[in-house]
């Protein structure tokens, strides 16, 4: 009769402690709904500025939204069609996925998330896989290659879905990644702009989420629970190079914080006249009436806001 006592007793702070996780999980749940919510409406507000700023999308646009299955492209989607429903101008979303035949390519998932969203879309089949591998030596990264086969049939695409638009899913850090991939091993000063024309003239190409980090994006993709394709069933490596900056970024981002921002933001204010391009500026034909940005007061000490975060030190005569 003991033992049925106490198992009678454990039997009731079983119960107990089942209502009281109940309750946890509940709240927890609900906190995190409020999150996700709240990350939801910030990167909206960033797509959103990103599209007034740079003139992305105009009324009648028809916007072909590339969906490749990874992080970025179903948070573009998604933002796309909130944005969509509560826009001052009419514009047509098709999403696009390329099946490019690699294998192990789980070909159901994204037409099944497709019909989930009730979004129009298409799928493509094209062996560019098989291309790449007859053309690059094994061991060799096939990124460019594969890069741009694909480009040349999303083109294609588009044309013939009557799209006027393409979207594509790089964010901030990839267009800081590939400024400073420019400048380092292509002597560029060249990122990937937030808007560009194709080089056939068909087509204008824009990255709405160009205000937007890798690491709110990958947020927003955990909460929401998008269906992830691994982007490596090619078997390439990535572009060794890429990675090098990559790591650069994250390293001075831990020491520095904001130092991403800070590149992104230096890109959006150029000042020609103190770089040393003779084709943005004409320092041969400068005298002393030509009007110059800021002149010499560029070599004065500047006025930095002092966070904290990076240290600082000042000489003195």
């Amino acid at each position: 009769m003991l033992f049925l006592g106490e198992a009678e007793g454990f039997s009731g702070k079983i119960r107990l402690f089942f209502a009281v996780d109940r309750d946890n999980r509940a709240r927890t749940a609900m906190e995190t709904s409020n999150t996700l919510q709240k990350l939801r409406k910030f990167l909206e507000g960033r797509v959103g500025k990103a599209i007034f700023d740079y003139n992305m999308i105009e009324d009648g646009d028809t916007i072909l939204v590339c969906v490749s299955g990874g992080k970025d492209s179903y948070t573009l989607l998604n933002i796309l069609m909130a944005l969509q429903q509560r826009a001052p101008v009419k514009f047509r979303l098709i999403a696009m996925n390329l099946d490019q035949k690699q294998p192990g390519f789980p070909e159901h998932i994204l037409p099944d998330y497709f019909k989930s969203l009730g979004v129009e879309y298409r799928i493509v089949e094209a062996d560019t896989y098989s291309i790449v591998k007859e053309k690059i030596p094994e061991g060799k990264t096939t990124c460019s290659l594969c890069s741009r086969l694909r480009r040349g049939i999303i083109y294609r695409t588009a044309k013939e879905l009557g799209a006027n638009k393409i979207a594509l899913g790089h964010h901030r850090d990839d267009m800081v990644h590939t400024l400073f991939l420019n400048m380092l091993f292509g002597g560029k000063l060249k990122a990937m702009p937030p808007k560009l024309v194709t080089d056939d003239r068909a087509h204008v190409v824009i990255r709405p989420l160009a205000y937007c980090s890798e690491k709110d994006i990958a947020r927003f993709a955990r909460g929401m629970g998008f269906p992830i394709i691994p982007c490596n069933l090619c078997g390439s490596q990535e572009n060794l190079q890429r990675q090098k900056i990559r790591e650069m970024m994250e390293d001075w981002d831990r020491r520095y914080p904001g130092r991403t921002e800070a590149v992104f933001t230096a890109m959006q204010n150029i000042v020609p006249s103190h770089l040393a391009d003779n084709a943005a500026f004409d320092f041969r034909g400068l005298t002393l009436d030509t009007p110059v940005d800021e002149g010499d007061i560029a070599f004065d000490t500047p006025e930095l806001p002092i966070s904290g975060t990076i240290p600082l030190s000042v000489e003195t005569a």
